[in-house]
């Protein structure tokens, strides 16, 4: 099983999940072909409800503990069903690599 389906696997058993996205950012950044060390997380959950932004990351985090440990980055957008429609079902893209990146 590949990090990121590891990642999803997780992220689905451990909440009530509406909308999740894994995405696989490695290739925008100066690693190996199939790389696996930088993601983006969109996760929409009730579960997230009344929390603040960070008490939701580290549930995101503590989730993925071992997988965090693997991993250079994690570019995460925890949010609601409300704050989801509110965004239009849209997150912002992760901003260029600024240490050695392919795209720059």
């Amino acid at each position: 099983m590949t990090i990121q389906q590891t990642i999803e696997a997780k992220l689905q058993d451990k909440f009530q999940i509406e909308y999740l996205e894994v995405a696989n950012e490695s290739h925008m950044h100066n690693v190996a072909p199939e790389s696996e060390s930088h993601f983006k997380v969109t996760i929409v959950s009730d579960d997230f409800s009344n929390l603040m932004l960070i008490k939701r990351h580290r549930m995101v985090n503590s989730t993925l503990a071992q997988e965090m440990q693997q991993i250079h980055a994690l570019a995460l957008h925890a949010l609601t069903p409300e704050e989801w429609l509110a965004h239009t079902g849209k997150v912002t893209d992760s901003p260029r690599c600024k240490g050695g990146g392919k795209n720059q």
